[in-house]
This record gives C-alpha cells, sequence and structure tokens, in this order.
C-alpha cells in the first residue's frame, strides 16, 4: 500500500472525534515539500508561489505563509484572501484569466504581482498605467502537456495566454503605452511528469528575450505530477532543479541579465498532505460485482468523475483484512464512482475508507449538491488535530436565500 504521512491511528480518531466525510491535512508534510523543493533549486534565482487555488482555507494559507512560501492567486478574491492572511503584496501573484478589466487594476493597485492573459486587458492596462506599473504577460506556446486535455493548458486550442504568433501585436501594444513587462509567464499544464516540457519552456523564453529588454523574471507556472496510485512516479525534482538552475545561468549570461525563475506548485505543495475519510453505508452486491456505498459523494470529491483521476483508497478500519474487489460509489442521485474495480481489504458496513491526495481540487470544489452538507476540515500541526472548518449545518442552507 501507498506511504500515509499519517497514521491510519490517527486519521480514524480524527474522524471519531470530528464525524464523517472529514477532509484532514498534515502540516508537516506540506512543509516537507517546499523543503524538498528549496533543496533542489538555486534559492538566489528561484521563487515558488503556492497556487492557491488547490486549496485556500486560511489556516492552510498561514502554514504556506509562516514556511516563507509566497502565493499564486487566480481570483481577486484569492489575493484578498492572501492578504488577510498577512501575505506581502511583493510576495502575492495574481495570474488574470478572462476577467474583467477592474480585477487586474485592482490587484495592481493593491501592490501584488499581476500576469496578463490578452492583449485586450494589455491595452487596457498600457492605457490607465502607461509605464508606471511593472506587469507580467502570459505566452502560450503551443506545447501540449499534462495528465488529461481538461488540466493541459498550452495546446493551440487552450484559452489561456497570448499565442506566440501574436507577439507583433503584443510588442506594438508595449512600444504604444511603454510598458514595463518584468515578467514572462508560461504555463503548459497540470501532471507534467516530463521535465523536458519545462526545457521546452525555457527554449521558448530564449527566443523571446531579445523582444523584452526590460524582463527579469522567467516564469515557468506550475504543474509538478505528485503520484497519486502505487508505484507512480512524480516530477524528478532533483533533475528539474538542476536543469532549471542551468539553463537560468545560461539565459542570465546570455542576455547580461539576472533572471529570476518563477514556479507555482499548487497539487505538489498539498495533496499529498492531504486525506479524506468516509464511512461504508451499505454493501450491495449485483451479479459479481460488490458495491461499497459510502456516505459522501461527487458533492465532496469531485476528481473521479471530472478527470477520471485515480485516488488510492484503503480501509483504515480493517487494513489488515484480505483484499477483496469493490465498485466505491457515493450517495447522491446520480453516477458517482470513486472507483470501479478496486482491490481493498474486506469491506464491512460501518467500516471507514481513506481516499489519498485529498490535499488538492477535493475540498476546493465541493458544493452542496443534493442539499448534502459540506464536510468539515481538520489540519494535523505538531500531532495535534485541530478543526479548520466546521461541517455544514441545516441553517447554513438557507443563509443565502433572502426572503421575498
Amino acid at each position: 500500500s501507498m506511504n500515509a504521512s499519517l497514521s491510519y491511528s490517527l486519521l480514524h480518531a480524527a474522524a471519531e472525534k470530528f464525524g464523517t466525510p472529514l477532509y484532514v491535512y498534515h502540516a508537516e508534510k506540506i512543509e516537507q515539500q517546499y523543503q524538498n523543493l528549496l533543496a533542489h533549486f538555486e534559492s538566489t534565482q528561484t521563487k515558488f508561489f503556492y497556487a492557491c487555488k488547490a486549496l485556500t482555507n486560511v489556516h492552510i494559507l498561514k502554514v504556506i505563509k509562516d514556511m516563507g512560501c509566497n502565493i499564486d492567486c487566480s481570483s481577486i478574491n484569492e489575493v484578498r484572501l492572501a492578504l488577510h492572511v498577512g501575505f506581502l503584496p511583493n510576495n502575492i501573484l495574481y495570474t488574470s484569466n478572462s476577467v474583467d478589466f477592474d480585477e487586474i487594476s485592482t490587484a495592481v493597485e493593491l501592490g501584488v504581482n499581476v500576469n496578463i492573459d490578452s492583449l485586450s486587458n494589455l491595452e487596457k492596462f498600457g492605457q490607465k498605467f502607461g509605464e508606471t506599473k511593472a506587469i507580467g504577460v502570459r505566452i502560450r506556446p503551443d506545447v501540449m502537456a499534462g495528465g488529461n486535455l481538461k488540466i493541459s493548458t498550452g495546446h493551440i486550442k487552450s484559452k489561456f495566454g497570448i499565442p506566440l504568433t501574436q507577439l507583433d501585436a503584443l510588442k506594438l501594444i508595449q512600444e504604444k503605452y511603454k510598458i514595463n513587462i518584468r515578467t514572462l509567464h508560461i504555463h503548459t499544464g497540470s501532471e507534467i511528469k516530463d521535465v523536458a516540457v519545462f526545457m521546452k519552456s525555457a527554449e521558448v523564453f530564449d527566443t523571446l528575450l531579445p523582444h523584452f529588454p526590460t524582463v527579469e523574471v522567467l516564469d515557468f507556472g506550475g504543474g509538478f505530477k505528485v503520484p497519486y496510485a502505487p508505484g507512480e512516479e512524480g516530477t524528478d525534482m532533483p533533475q528539474l532543479g538542476a536543469e532549471v538552475n542551468k539553463v537560468m545561468k545560461q539565459l542570465s549570461e546570455k542576455f547580461g541579465r539576472n533572471f529570476t525563475a518563477w514556479f507555482e506548485p499548487g497539487k505538489y505543495m498539498v495533496s499529498e498532505a492531504g486525506f479524506f475519510i468516509a464511512k461504508v453505508n451499505v454493501l450491495k452486491t449485483s451479479g459479481d460485482i460488490i458495491f461499497a456505498g459510502l456516505n459522501t459523494g461527487l458533492n465532496h470529491l469531485i476528481r473521479p468523475m471530472f478527470y477520471d483521476a485515480y485516488h488510492h483508497i484503503d480501509n483504515i478500519s480493517s487494513p489488515e483484512n484480505p483484499m477483496k474487489q469493490y465498485a466505491v460509489v457515493g450517495n447522491i442521485c446520480e453516477t458517482d464512482t470513486f472507483a470501479w474495480d478496486r482491490a481493498i481489504p474486506e469491506i464491512t458496513e460501518g467500516d471507514l475508507l481513506v481516499f489519498y491526495n485529498a490535499g488538492a481540487y477535493g475540498y476546493e470544489m465541493a458544493s452542496n449538491y443534493n442539499a448534502r452538507f459540506k464536510p468539515a476540515q481538520v489540519l494535523f500541526q505538531h500531532g495535534e488535530p485541530k478543526l479548520i472548518s466546521r461541517a455544514d449545518q441545516f441553517e447554513d442552507l438557507l443563509s443565502l436565500q433572502v426572503p421575498l
């Protein structure tokens, strides 16, 4: 079985104390992931921003801030959350995408780093700020990368970034308003295992830099792969660090500028630090299929239905039982299958199952579908489980509804 950073007895105790379904996170594992990045990249020329769309609970953001990491935001509200927990504006990156220009304008006025994703918003930026504020631009290199078309963002049909083919138009806007472009940003996808993909971005930077004399930051985006299935390999961090360190030195020497590399790891930081615990309500047999029906569904963990994502599942009530094949399904009035033909230690009704890699895009994508309550979230820090957000109550379902 896969190595859990929290023991089953601790997970079981948390479920007993706070009820299920339950999201559980491990602060020290998040810190370990960050230390692993710092160990392989040259500190003077690399800056990491946690892509907080993966998990925005303010207590998690505080863990990220306290360990010295920076933060990457995908909306102005994420920017406000980051400021709320005490991140300094200079350590916040906001990468806009299909947003109203007001949002970009607000981010610039709040003093955070901003990446612009379209020519039209770059034009509006020039009109409003001219050369007074530094900015980043997101270029789309037409590189297909990542685990799945839904999470690949660099290919030709992707909505993200300014296509490389529009370089001339981009330069015209820059010259017209004397815009100070400080950052070039390229992000090709999520779950990139192949170091060569990141080095492709470096080649694109190499060809772009002669056109951008004011650029000091090369932003490689995020998308590091973490292992989800047993035996799966993640991105080779020692190799990526070594290659990036080397190419950054080369580019700095070639162009006579000291470049900094930026990365925005999200899943890499929190995925493996998260566990989702659910109870088996019902065992049901149909032909040779045994369904294990849980007290949760795609309303709490949508990734398997959304991306065909694999989550390792174990029985924490009886981990030593002999293996049996199950279809693990949810309680939503909708097909919500977590796993079709999965070997799990033999299950009895009432057993607790744990889903691994539940830290990224688990709770964050949860909903109240079927008028079900969202689960609580718990953070283990120094061995102590602390409630960091409570489960919904019935009143919460009515809280946004307005009397007529």
